[in-house]
This record gives structure tokens, sequence and C-alpha cells, in this order.
């Protein structure tokens, strides 16, 4: 398997907008019967060796705790309970819609009691629109998904890899439904004041943070990337080198992304480490502006000084 196949965003982009609402009803499943964890840590998406999963949730209302798995080999939409009872249904050939509807007809099959609580998509151009109403997206290409579902897993062992390297509070690295990026993000322990912010935004950036990732495009960078950003962002921050040559700073939203098209990256010599290489440089510029220090950083995972200083370490 090639470790970054292609994927333009418009050789998917109708499977991509359908399979971006088929995850925010399943989110919202998860939000609504999850419970709270700090920054929404209980809300995105986790892999598995089949695509991705909710985990376990619940139990609600005294129902049996049960998950709800997208399966990207099989093309099906799994609901498991913990007492061992099992329905699914395929992906394929579903408009929002169908699936909504056949979502909550396989959750009363199993006897699992929970609803989304704002059944409407979360912020995408279409959020006035209840899911139930959506037949405009019914596309549903299983080979593009399939390279989706390879990308995804190949760049969560990507950040895992440079998750290792900060001993400091760290999210997990988590699919998120809301803009269907990958991400994990580093936290310092500063407060961060938000009078003007709403409240979805408060709970994520409590904390100053520098977070990294990866996602398939959008309207406003139509090519998947990998980035980073700083919050709040630094001044200065969109002076501070990037590497390789081929990263960028991007005006966003009032502040900056640092941007490696990921093209640019299938295209290098070593796509890997030149990834790395990129979001390790573009940490460095906001945690040197930021002063974060460098006391949490802990190259390969270690944090003990006197195991790095063995042979072989």
């Amino acid at each position: 398997m090639e470790l970054f196949p292609p994927l333009p965003l418009e050789s998917w982009r109708d499977t991509k907008e359908t399979l971006h609402r088929f995850a925010q009803v399943i989110g919202k499943i998860r939000l609504a019967g999850s419970a709270r964890r700090n920054h929404w840590w209980n809300v995105p998406f986790h892999l598995t060796g089949r695509g991705i999963t909710t985990r376990p949730t619940g139990p609600t209302r005294g129902g049996d705790a049960f998950t709800i798995d997208f399966d990207f080999t099989d093309h099906r939409l799994y609901v498991r309970t913990l007492a061992g009872a099992e329905d699914s249904f395929p992906l394929a050939g579903r408009s929002v819609a169908d699936f909504y509807r056949d979502t909550l007809r396989t959750l009363i099959h199993l006897d699992i009691d929970v609803l989304p609580d704002h059944p409407y998509p979360y912020d995408l151009p279409d959020a006035h629109r209840p899911f139930a109403d959506d037949r405009e997206h019914h596309s549903y290409d299983p080979a593009a998904v399939t390279t989706y579902w390879h990308i995804l897993s190949q760049v969560a062992l990507l950040l895992e890899e440079y998750a290792a390297g900060y001993s400091g509070k760290t999210s997990p690295v988590h699919h998120f439904w809301h803009t269907f990026d990958l991400a994990v993000t580093r936290f310092s322990d500063r407060r961060i004041d938000q009078p003007a912010a709403d409240l979805v935004t408060r709970e994520a950036y409590s904390r100053e943070v520098i977070s990294a990732g990866f996602w398939f495009g959008d309207d406003n960078v139509p090519a998947p990337a990998f980035y980073s950003y700083t919050a709040p962002e630094p001044a200065g921050l969109d002076a501070r080198p990037l590497h390789p040559d081929a990263a960028r700073w991007s005006p966003s939203r009032g502040s900056h992304l640092a941007l490696l098209m990921y093209d640019e990256a299938r295209a290098a010599a070593d796509p890997w480490n030149t990834v790395l290489e990129f979001l390790e440089s573009a940490y460095r510029a906001g945690a040197d502006l930021a002063g974060w220090g460098r006391e949490r950083e802990c190259p390969g995972g270690i944090t003990d000084p006197e195991l790095r200083r063995l042979p072989g370490v």
C-alpha cells in the first residue's frame, strides 16, 4: 500500500460531503450518550483496524452500553451492544435522510434509548436543514472511501509519533466530525480568557494550545493538507521559518495556519519524515514565541533523562 495515496478533493467531493454528514449523525449520538470530557474529547471518533468508532457509549436511561462503528472494509455501519447484540446496514446507496432513518431504526431495534439533541449539521452550509430532510447528499464511492481510510490510518500513525515527543497534557489522536480532520493537540497550563467566544469554542480553547493535524480539503483550502496552529496566536508567528521550503503560513480567520500541502509531502523523497519535520518546525515556532520552554519535550517518548543516556535508546 502506498504510504500517502493520491486523493484530490474534486475526485471525491460529493462522497466526502455525504460521508461528512453521516459522521455528524453518529457524532451527535455519541455527544448525547457519552460522559463529558475536557475540551470535548468525548466527542471525536477514534480509529480501529477497519474504520472509525464512537468507542463504548452509554449506558443511557437504563439501557445497554453500545458502540457505533463505520467499517470501511465492508462499507457498513455496525451498532453493537455490550450484551452482544448487533445490527448493521450498508453505507452505499443512501442519502443522508436514509442514513439518519436507518440509524434510528437500528438503535430502536437494539433497544438503545438515545437521540441527537439537535439533528442538524453542525457548522456546514446546510446547518438549517434537518438530517431527516437531506436527500441532496447521497454519493458514496467505496473506492474513494477506502483511499480516505488508508490515508487516515497512515496519518494517525504519523501523528502518534509526533505526539510522543511531548510529555505535557496532550489530546488523543482523534477524528473530528466537525471539520472532518484528524488532529492532536498539545496544551500549556495557561488559562485563556474568551469573553466573546461561543460555548463550544470556550471549552475547546480554555487553555493555550498548539494543534497539529490533517484534513482532506474544504472550500477554504481546496486540497488535502497537513496543518498546525497556535491559539492564541503570538505576535510574529507568521514570520517564523517553516520546514520544508514548500511549507507556508496561510491567513485563517484573523490568525495563521502553517500548511504543508499533501501533494508536496507525497512528492518528497521521504514523505514521513518530511511531515514530521514540518510539524516540529510549526510547533517550535509557536512554542518559542509563546514561552513554553522545553522541559516537557521528550524525543522518542522518553521522559527519564537517565534512560536517554543508555546506549541504543
